[in-house]
């Protein structure tokens, strides 16, 4: 027996809303019918104010806009979209009397990417129309691949998290930013005890599995404002602006808690994993730099293993180990 799929919606399918500024009610009118007609979702303004207010919204990418009307004319209400350098664009068609050559190029030097001379040709306009929604369509494609660029250039193609280069980053501006505000930036480094342990005696996807269940439970309980990356294999780090060590210390503790309650599965089968964790703050260094607060984390995470794994390790200025969590001390392997 052949399933057959439902029809995908195309683009062409989908009904733009079209913004209809003219502040004549029987002009307006029968644009609301003819549009409505082709497909799209009218949205009447009765004046330049209102329709500037409708503008505002993000969904309404087409525009029928009449030159003359009160509150704003159709060229200001264009010279105003342009220079809001909106990240969606909103094709904007202009309508007039004038059908000097002088008045189009100031219409479309105003901003407009069309102009029509009324009394209208509807099916005209239905076509002019029809080229504003390939544009605005056009302009999603681009948008949308610029989105997938910027993810595989900045994110973890495993976990999903801010890769290496960009977390790095991410601290450098928040350290920059702590200088100036004269708050403390701290860092939490996160390593998953004996990892190569999984991999070899439960295979890559286990570990893979360990690694994306880490990932998801941290992302949901740093603070909103945190950063969270992979920094490489089986490490993770935190950027936590405005934040001194003792509170640093309090959410790795929390995090270490929390992350290993349950085990990780993988096709049904329990994934029981540690952490050993270090945290540093900028507060605790000379001249801090992402290298060297990132230096003293990975420090302070060694340490936690030396000690026997499982507890969070904070970095001091003397350099002295300061623990929390954990069973007992055991011999790194």
């Amino acid at each position: 027996m052949t399933v057959r799929r439902p029809p995908i919606e195309s683009r062409e399918d989908r009904r733009l809303r079209v913004l209809l500024a003219d502040d004549d009610p029987v002009s307006s009118r029968i644009l609301d019918r003819y549009v409505r007609k082709w497909g799209f979702d009218p949205i009447p303004a009765a004046n330049g104010t209102e329709a500037w207010e409708l503008l505002q919204d993000p969904r309404t990418r087409l525009a029928i806009l009449d030159w003359e009307m009160p509150g704003a004319d159709g060229p200001e209400l264009c010279r105003r979209i342009r220079a809001q350098g909106k990240t969606h664009y909103t094709y904007i068609i202009l309508l007039t009397a004038r059908d000097d050559p002088g008045d189009i190029i100031a219409g479309l030097n105003a901003g407009a990417d069309d102009y029509m001379t009324k009394p209208l040709q509807f099916q005209e306009l239905r076509a002019r129309l029809q080229t504003g929604r390939r544009i605005v369509d056009l302009e999603d494609k681009l948008l949308e691949s610029q989105k997938r660029l910027y993810e595989l250039a900045t994110k973890d193609g495993l976990t999903g998290l801010w890769n290496r280069l960009t977390i790095i980053q991410f601290l450098e501006d928040e350290l920059d930013h702590g200088r100036r505000a004269g708050t403390a930036t701290s860092v939490i480094m996160i390593d998953v005890d004996l990892f190569k342990a999984i991999n070899d005696t439960c295979g890559h996807q286990a570990g893979d599995a360990v690694l994306a269940t880490l990932a998801s439970r941290l992302a949901k309980r740093v603070r909103p404002y945190d950063r969270i990356g992979r920094y490489g294999g089986d490490e993770f780090l935190i950027v936590l602006p405005d934040c001194a060590a003792p509170d640093a210390e309090r959410i790795a503790e929390r995090l270490r808690r929390e992350c290993i309650r349950k085990p990780a599965r993988l096709r049904g089968v329990p994934l029981g994993f540690t952490l050993s964790i270090g945290c540093a703050s900028s507060a605790g260094l000379l001249r801090p730099t992402a290298d060297r607060l990132i230096r003293a984390g990975d420090q302070a995470l060694y340490e936690a293993k030396r000690l026997g794994r499982d507890r969070v390790v904070t970095a001091t200025p003397a350099r002295r180990a300061k623990t929390t969590g954990g069973r007992h001390a055991r011999p790194k392997k």
